[in-house]
């Protein structure tokens, strides 16, 4: 009767340790993904940050020439946080 009791306790030991691993497996899986997502949100803010500048210098220029490179500038910028918002 000692020898099933043993049995049990070593059937009980083993899952527990596969669940503890599935655990660490899953928390392994969603690491980078975490650090991934962090990047593009830092992606995301630069871009972000670098339109106002180019907002202002719009307002402030006059040169027809330079208003149109400006508005091509800040519409790749659109464009890129676009596509980087849609990936997250």
């Amino acid at each position: 009767m000692g020898d099933s009791g043993e049995g049990l306790v070593d059937a009980e030991a083993r899952i527990q340790e596969r669940m503890e691993e599935l655990e660490l497996e899953r928390e392994r899986a969603k690491g980078p993904r975490v650090k991934k997502n962090a990047q593009l949100e830092r992606e995301i803010e630069s871009l972000k940050m670098a339109r106002t500048p180019l907002e202002q210098q719009l307002k402030a220029t006059t040169n027809s020439a330079r208003k149109a490179q400006l508005t091509k500038a800040l519409e790749d910028l659109e464009n890129k946080i676009a596509a980087l918002t849609a990936t997250r």
